[in-house]
């Protein structure tokens, strides 16, 4: 579904060239869900980036499906992104002037694949029956995420991305709207690449890793502290 095959990617910087993934490769089947774990800086939101196909590898190649995103154009890459990915950030990005079931449908009307029972269906599952001219400002901020992840969900896509999709919540509606989103991202067939900061949210998900010094490694090595692998070179 998601392949990183040896993925470097530097930036550059006043105080010189940063680099930050270095030889990255990483696999995600159909249908599997995935933590990615790592300190605040360490490079988890560009693997996502390249993921999106919002930023390109200097070297290596991120393929999603088995399509190279490095072939295909920017107009390419975002026709992709409408049809196979679905993206949940921290922040809820809904628009303001869509009730929720027009945001809701967002998505799936971008993606061509509108499918009325699903967004039902959607619309249940997420608690929000009843609320459908609700507008996002008057909507909880758990009830905003709970739309956002729909809204992500509502075509079906063959990848959900989510960056730290409950960092913005209070711990009990974190904790729900984490185990909703596992639940809907099972019922939607998605895979899923999920970065977070915290152990507890990553420990449901079927996978987790570490990025540190620009590297993946299983959780296992991730966890000590004394690993002698070292930083970009």
């Amino acid at each position: 579904m998601l392949e990183f095959r040896h993925v470097h990617k530097t930036y550059a910087t006043p105080q010189g060239p940063l680099r930050v993934l270095c030889g990255v490769d990483l696999q995600l089947r159909a249908g599997e869900s995935l933590a990615l774990m790592g300190e605040s800086g360490s490079g988890k939101s560009t693997l996502l980036h390249l993921a999106a196909g919002l930023d390109l590898p200097d070297r290596g190649e991120v393929s999603l499906g088995g399509q190279s995103l490095a072939g295909l154009d920017e107009a390419g890459r975002a026709r992709l992104r409408r049809g196979a990915l679905g993206l949940v950030f921290q922040q809820f990005h809904l628009i303001a002037s869509l009730n929720v079931a027009d945001n809701l449908r967002l998505q799936a009307r971008l993606a061509g694949r509108e499918q009325p029972d699903w967004s039902a269906h959607l619309i249940t599952r997420l608690g929000l029956a009843g609320r459908e001219r609700h507008y996002p400002e008057q909507l909880s901020g758990g009830q905003q995420q709970r739309l956002a992840i729909g809204r992500a969900l509502a075509p079906r896509p063959a990848l959900l991305l989510a960056d730290e999709p409950t960092g913005n919540l209070d711990e009990a509606t974190a904790d729900t709207v984490l185990e909703l989103l596992l639940e809907l991202v099972a019922e939607s067939g998605s895979s899923l690449l999920m970065v977070t900061h915290s152990p507890k949210v990553a420990a449901p998900l079927d996978r987790r890793l570490m990025l540190r010094h620009g590297q993946l490694l299983a959780e296992s090595a991730g966890s000590d502290h004394q690993d002698s692998r070292r930083p970009c070179a």
